[in-house]
């Protein structure tokens, strides 16, 4: 059999080109693949295939012991997987957004699990993964076409999302412990339902703490609740990841220091806030000062994704 070398970005692709060409069907053909297509960081390699026309066996032929290639059975596009369309739908969709990246199905089993490898993985993620949440919405969508039971898919990039988990949980400890010291009830920023059952996993066990959400989606939160807290008082909100890092105001009642108080000034060296000289009341030792404390109001931490 005389062979035709053809190439295209996916074997399938290599060998629906061959079989056009040489107007042949997969029954009548004989494939051979040389070079599985691969998608690098930087460029990729074609995927290489060799098809030659099957043809009738004399009986010469049949007793030379010289091996024949097996017909290699390829999927074509109408036989693609649900995970391999998803990833087949990312390639493009960062070659269209400009973003240097690969992708690669890691397993299909109960769930479809995709790993993204990107020279710039901010460009991936996003801010707290809002990016990367959206593009497993889409990876979801395209995967799940067609389908009559849904097909959880999950996209990660570089392991940020076991990352993030152990974040998540971490936060959770240190919240219910402040929750506890406080005697007060705390509420989390807004987030999808997968981080929502982290929280709730992360404490379910802790004893003197439940667990309860709230709101409406998208912008339903998870409250933590001590058992020492006033049940007819409003949750405070959780302070911002920033704030943790700077150490913030203290839950005893420090003041702040050098930072903007709570009315937009600077503060002032030892956690006062200075008035203008020649301005103002003064707290009667003539010096022009008053004390107060920081606000208690804190922030939030968690960003919200995309439902899964």
């Amino acid at each position: 059999m005389e062979y035709t070398e053809f190439s295209g970005k996916t074997v399938a692709e290599a060998v629906k080109k061959g079989l056009k060409e040489l107007g042949l069907t997969e029954e009548n053909a004989s494939i051979r693949v040389l070079e599985e297509g691969k998608i690098k960081l930087f460029g990729s390699i074609k995927a290489r295939v060799e098809i030659a026309p099957l043809t009738v066996e004399t009986e010469e032929e049949k007793k030379e012991e010289i091996p024949v290639a097996t017909p290699v059975k390829v999927k074509t596009d109408g036989e693609t997987s649900d995970g391999q369309r998803a990833v087949e739908f990312l390639d493009g969709l960062f070659q269209i957004l400009k973003i240097t990246a690969t992708t690669e199905l890691v397993s299909e089993g109960e769930k479809i699990e995709i790993e993204v490898t990107a020279a710039n993985t901010n460009s991936v993620i996003g801010k707290r993964g809002a990016t990367l949440d959206a593009i497993q919405t889409l990876a979801g969508a395209v995967a799940n076409t067609g389908r009559d039971d849904y097909k959880r898919v999950v996209v990660d990039c570089e392991g940020y999302r076991e990352s993030r988990e152990a974040t998540l949980q971490r936060l959770a400890q240190n919240l219910a412990a402040r929750a506890t010291r406080l005697g007060k009830k705390i509420k989390l920023e807004p987030m999808n339902p997968y981080e929502r059952r982290i929280i709730h996993a992360a404490l379910s066990e802790e004893e003197g703490i439940k667990t309860e959400s709230a709101g409406k989606e998208p912008q339903r939160y998870v409250v933590i609740v001590p058992e020492n807290a006033d049940p007819e008082e409003e949750p405070i909100p959780a302070r911002t990841e920033r704030d943790e890092r700077r150490g913030g105001r203290s839950d005893r009642g420090g003041y702040s220091r050098g930072g903007r108080n709570d009315r937009g000034g600077r503060g002032g060296k030892g956690g006062f806030n200075r008035r203008p000289s020649g301005g103002g009341k003064s707290s009667g030792n003539g010096g022009g000062t008053t004390m107060k404390k920081s606000s208690d109001f804190f922030g939030t931490f968690l960003g919200n994704s995309k439902d899964q």
